[in-house]
């Protein structure tokens, strides 16, 4: 990556969320690996407009017996005082009429990847970008069903989700200082809206910006691994939350909630791996979770985790 970004040359990276197995290629090799990407404006292969069925998913949740059990375990370290967030996830069983590469070319994001029909992701949110020697951050805290009554001021005003965006918020910040001056954030709390096969989902999200060292190209590995991984799909303390997520869920990530981005030669940009479709065996996962805070109740998150299997169509 390094003697990439000295040259100036374009890159792909993917690093995965235990930072085993990173693959860093340039753009040309991308494709023959099988990575398919597309990032705001930029992509790797020709749109296909496919003639097919209606985008349906049929799912078949986390048992809530064995996410209980599990969030029961996480509240425990909240008390104990060892996390006061921790991003429990979990994989979900669903079905489709539609193959994962069918889903990604349909699937209107700003970030998407795909590789062999092995998985898909549409993220709807940034990790970082790096534009004319400033760093941003763009952490994603607050879901919420748009369907629901008065549902923007529903999580406008919400105790629990401003918490845990202002902790995610005071966390990238830090994270940012680790490796830039002048960090501070730049839009605090804002919301997009999705469209998705089902219904309208609220996000929450922050801009934080810092500025980068003139020579920052040579340590482009080390800004990225003081950031990783991502705090908005780990928590606070980062390092000790990341332990408890290891006991509780008991499956690696992999290249869930991890990274993928693009360098184009000067700048960078990147997304952090959730909407995330897999193939695990004969089957077919989505691989989603939410924010466990001490304001937390085991209803909620659940409804949360399923709330956010969804295809963004629109």
């Amino acid at each position: 990556m390094s003697a990439l970004a000295e040259k100036q040359k374009p890159f792909f990276f993917l690093i995965d969320f235990e930072q085993e197995v990173p693959i860093v290629c340039p753009i040309d090799k991308a494709e023959e690996l099988g990575f398919y990407f597309q990032i705001k404006k930029f992509k790797n292969f020709k749109p296909k407009f496919l003639d097919h069925k209606p985008m349906t998913l049929s799912i078949d949740p986390v048992p809530r017996s064995l996410y209980r059990k599990a969030y029961k375990k996480v509240v425990k370290e909240i008390y104990q005082g060892n996390t006061f967030l921790l991003n429990l996830t979990f994989p979900s069983k669903i079905k489709t009429p539609l193959s994962l590469e069918q889903v990604f070319h349909i699937a209107k994001a700003p970030y998407k990847l795909h590789y062999k029909d092995q998985f898909v992701v549409y993220s709807p949110e940034c990790f970082i970008k790096i534009m004319n020697g400033y760093i941003y951050s763009y952490p994603m805290k607050g879901t919420i069903n748009g369907s629901l009554y008065d549902a923007q001021k529903t999580l406008t005003n919400n105790t629990k989700e401003i918490n845990e965006h202002n902790t995610i918020v005071d966390l990238i910040r830090n994270d940012l200082s680790k490796v830039a001056k002048e960090v501070k954030v730049t839009r605090f709390r804002y919301m997009d809206r999705i469209k998705t096969q089902k219904n309208e989902i609220f996000h929450t999200s922050s801009e934080i910006r810092g500025k980068l060292f003139k020579e920052w190209k040579k340590q482009l590995p080390e800004i990225l691994l003081n950031m990783l991984p991502a705090g908005s799909i780990c928590g606070a303390p980062k390092e000790k939350t990341v332990s408890i997520i290891r006991e509780v869920e008991q499956e690696k990530r992999g290249y869930y909630t991890g990274i993928f981005g693009f360098f184009d030669g000067e700048n960078l940009d990147s997304a952090v791996n959730i909407r995330y479709l897999e193939k695990h065996q004969d089957e077919i996962r989505y691989r989603s979770g939410g924010g466990i805070t001490s304001l937390s109740d085991l209803e909620s998150e659940y409804n949360e985790l399923i709330e956010k299997i969804y295809v963004p169509v629109v």
